[in-house]
């Protein structure tokens, strides 16, 4: 399945470069030291709390960031992740892009009892489901089913056996 996402055409070449048209800055700079403070805490569950309330992410029971793990600093709020999952060390999880010409968002949703391994990029717009093991280094650019196990870039993805 093709990812999920909102096209926002702009009239600059360079839609980065005019950052704070698109959105505010308060919010970007105080995302920004949310979550690079939280990359360096040990402590999982402050993280799941502070992502929850500060950053107004959808984090269910007992998930967690392991070190250096990056929600998107941008909308982190589109971000939703089920109970039980691990987010690997260095992941990042992104719900937006910027392209020439345009601003692309995303949601990012994961499902439940789910694995993503340390390195892995998560692309806006994907849906991710339950008990599902992303390996190392993976670029999730695509919808992943339950049960399946995924690696690579491209993505391949493999039933659970």
């Amino acid at each position: 399945m093709t990812r999920r996402l909102t096209t926002i055409h702009t009239s600059e070449r360079n839609p980065l470069w005019y950052l704070y048209r698109h959105i505010r800055f308060i919010k970007i700079f105080k995302n920004t030291l949310i979550i690079e403070v939280m990359r360096y805490v040990p402590f999982v569950s402050w993280k799941r709390a502070i992502y929850r309330h500060l950053l107004k992410m959808d984090i269910g029971a007992e998930t967690a960031f392991a070190f250096k793990a990056v929600p998107d600093l941008l909308y982190p709020e589109r971000i939703k992740i089920g109970k039980h999952v691990i987010i690997g060390y260095n992941a990042t999880i992104l719900t937006h892009e910027f392209v020439i010409g345009a601003l692309r968002v995303g949601d990012v949703t994961i499902g439940d009892n789910t694995l993503i391994g340390a390195n892995v990029t998560i692309l806006p717009g994907v849906k991710i489901g339950s008990n599902v093991r992303i390996g190392a280094g993976s670029v999730v650019s695509k919808d992943v089913p339950d049960n399946t196990t995924a690696y690579g870039a491209p993505l391949k993805i493999y039933p659970n056996k």
